[in-house]
């Protein structure tokens, strides 16, 4: 943990390429009200490790990231959030590795993450419903299903509302043929 700053619970995000995420970062920012975007574009993963397992969380995203390869994964398209608007993704690759930082993080998951996520990056939130719709509206027919591979993973260490990146840790395995 880093020793100028108090413990603050940790996030993970899965990484995507740059140019998914300069799209969809652009997205954010032209719609996401900004008096609340603190953040740029991501795809959440675990909202809320305890910071006593900083050490833990790096060693484990260490070791996925070594022999794992890009995951692939499909922009969907576009999904409703209620009052506000994400761009759906689907990965079973980054639903597995999840599935195995969960088991590893099991008695230390809030109750938020210990439900399998649906992938997605949030372009628009707390806005009101007429809003979150037309802009739902604008971008579907936008919005074009395409294929990519997540590069890696992220920690951060949340703070009340910004995030203070911890680390990237690139996916370094092959694609096997």
């Amino acid at each position: 943990m880093s020793g100028d700053r108090a413990p603050a619970p940790l996030i993970v995000t899965a990484e995507m390429p740059p140019d998914l995420f300069s799209w969809a970062n652009q997205l954010r920012q032209d719609h996401f009200p900004p008096e609340r975007n603190f953040l740029k574009a991501h795809v959440t993963l675990f909202h809320a490790l305890p910071p006593s397992a900083e050490g833990e969380v790096r060693d484990c995203l260490k070791e996925l990231v070594r022999d794992n390869p890009p995951v692939p994964a499909r922009l969907v398209g576009v999904m409703k959030l209620g009052k506000g608007t994400a761009l759906q993704l689907e990965s079973e690759g980054m639903i597995d590795l999840w599935q195995q930082m969960a088991d590893r993080f099991h008695g230390m998951l809030t109750p938020q993450d210990e439900h399998k996520p649906r992938l997605h990056v949030t372009v628009q939130n707390k806005v009101s419903i007429e809003e979150a719709k037309a802009l739902q509206a604008e971008l579907a027919p936008r919005v074009q299903p395409r294929d990519f591979g997540f590069t890696g993973l992220g920690l951060h260490a949340y703070l009340g509302g910004p995030w203070e990146r911890l680390g990237k840790f690139a996916f370094r395995g092959h694609n096997r043929r």
